[in-house]
């Protein structure tokens, strides 16, 4: 879940692509390596089963690439000579040669040489387009829900024209729909209309295989994007979802899982963005200023938000991993997120995320109160706490709302940082302070495990940790804080169990009971040196906590 990186040398990477389980990226020189899977033969590496490592193909080293485009289990690119190749699966007729047999290497597209050269290459689940630099579209591929608008027609196996009326300047294919804008800022969408995925009022979903304007997006149409069963509309103030939204990819918070009118994201009505990217069940959007902002589905670490943090996200998440950076694009696949970015020039290190989004990587080492952004401390605004978590979370927060430690609630997981006797003037409110012996201890989450999929390794593995974990904890806290070395309660090194107790039954302290109790941990972490431990806690109410300190 952490961001890659790999270097090319002498060679940059300019832009990206990614598939259901492949991605293509096209670097200054116009280069295009593979990686992902090879199943079908969508990296055009003819028999090789897969590629692990971005991988130049040589069938196309003669001609410089200049677009590519990954569908589910397919290739297609084009070259600045203004030739079209296409490799990958074929069952629909999606890579254009007129029958329906896969191809395991890069083949010409005949029909393209003739016409205008290439602007933009589009692929989807069994679909294809191209747009010319004149504003005609083709498309070919599957047209069983009517997704390339070919009427009635099962599949086309050969590119054909979709005559639009208007120049087209953007197109995209999801995985059972597509969408393009026209030059007047117009956005048509076509194919499958379940679950809102299209836009459309009810009147017009009848014709849904023939492209329709789209009535609800307010402003000038630039950019479009299909996901799985989702559309994202960029226009010059602001940025529109709808379709089915779940896992969270609509970006419209918890209670949205289906939005059939466009909706703005009200995220982004003051920061200007750029770039849209979706996947199959996440979203992607980067701002003026280089920002990453990630949501949807977070399975298989797809969204970027930091190693423990698989949950969904359901509301556009800032992802701070790239704040030392200036993002230029993203793409999004099945599974999968690729991001090109350039380190941020030394002017620009004063810039500060926008408005509420300030939830970068909090450092406890700074008084608990600080973010760093490229070096420098910047007083945060306190985020929304629910801005992270998973929606069990969130409902248990607004049954049982936390007043403490607010700041924190952003983390999804345990963090640890050691903490000597000096920092005790930095503790901030709501922080035990007392002195245990040197003793390791790993605490899981509840966000972790309750985020955790039933019957999955990760619960049965947190399960086992919280299970030790607790007992662990209990067990220090049951020791008398004002120990001396080699004195009564001292912990034991080697059998972290109190001097003169067994085992399986440590001693227990009434007084230290009555702490536990009166802390009613909703969510409990704690923080070990060598010297000290700390334990934060969330009171049930403000006077819970008066009654703690008395203890």
């Amino acid at each position: 879940n952490v961001p890659s990186k790999f270097w090319l040398k002498n060679d940059h990477p300019k832009k990206t692509s990614c598939g259901g389980e492949h991605s293509a990226v096209i670097t200054e020189n116009g280069r295009l390596l593979m990686f992902g899977g090879n199943t079908w033969g969508q990296l055009g590496l003819r028999i090789k089963p897969s590629a692990r490592k971005p991988t130049s193909v040589k069938a196309l080293k003669s001609e410089k690439v200049k677009l590519a485009a990954c569908g589910r289990d397919h290739t297609i690119v084009c070259t600045f000579h203004g030739s079209v190749y296409s490799a990958g699966s074929n069952q629909d007729g999606q890579l254009g040669l007129g029958h329906c047999d896969k191809s395991t290497c890069f083949h010409l597209l005949r029909p393209f040489c003739d016409w205008a050269p290439i602007k933009m290459l589009s692929a989807g689940c069994n679909t294809s387009a191209a747009l010319t630099e004149d504003g005609r579209l083709f498309m070919w591929g599957d047209n069983s829900v009517g997704q390339i608008s070919f009427g009635d027609e099962g599949f086309a196996a050969e590119p054909r024209e979709v005559h639009v009326g208007e120049a087209v300047i953007w197109v995209s294919c999801g995985y059972k729909h597509s969408a393009f804008v026209t030059v007047y800022g117009r956005l048509y969408t076509f194919g499958e209309s379940a679950n809102g995925r299209l836009g459309l009022q009810e009147e017009q979903l009848a014709n849904h295989r023939i492209p329709q304007q789209v009535q609800g997006v307010l402003g000038h149409v630039t950019r479009v994007c299909c996901g799985g069963e989702h559309t994202v509309v960029l226009t010059e103030k602001n940025v529109y979802t709808f379709g089915r939204g779940q896992y969270g990819q609509l970006g419209h918070g918890t209670f949205l899982f289906e939005v059939h009118l466009p909706k703005a994201l009200q995220h982004f009505c003051n920061s200007k963005v750029r770039h849209i990217a979706c996947g199959e069940n996440h979203t992607a959007v980067v701002t003026d200023s280089g920002l990453l902002y990630t949501f949807g589905d977070g399975r298989h670490g797809k969204l970027g938000l930091g190693e423990e943090n698989f949950i969904n996200q359901f509301s556009p998440t800032l992802c701070t991993r790239f704040l030392q950076y200036a993002v230029q694009s993203v793409s999004c696949g099945g599974h999968h997120m690729l991001v090109v970015a350039t380190p941020r020039p030394a002017e620009s290190q004063e810039a500060v995320p926008e408005k509420d989004v300030l939830i970068a990587d909090y450092f406890l080492e700074s008084s608990f109160t600080k973010i760093i952004f490229k070096n420098k401390f910047i007083s945060p605004t306190p985020p929304s706490p629910l801005s992270a978590l998973s929606a069990r979370a969130r409902h248990r927060d607004r049954v049982r709302p936390f007043n403490l430690l607010l700041i924190f609630k952003t983390l999804n997981s345990i963090q640890f940082y050691l903490y000597s006797a000096k920092s005790h003037q930095q503790l901030p409110q709501g922080a035990l302070y007392c002195k245990v012996d040197p003793t390791i201890i790993h605490f899981g989450s509840p966000l972790d495990f309750y985020g955790a999929p039933q019957g999955t390794w990760e619960r049965k593995k947190l399960r086992r940790t919280f299970a030790r974990s607790h007992k662990s904890f209990s067990r220090i806290l049951r020791t008398p804080a004002r120990s001396q070395p080699g004195g009564r309660g001292t912990m034991c090194r080697e059998s972290g169990v109190p001097p003169g107790c067994s085992r399986s039954r440590p001693p227990v302290n009434g007084r230290l009971r009555m702490r536990l109790k009166l802390l009613r941990v909703p969510s409990l972490f704690c923080e070990i040196s060598q010297k000290s431990v700390l334990i934060f806690f969330s009171p049930m109410s403000p006077g819970s906590q008066d009654v703690f300190w008395q203890k």
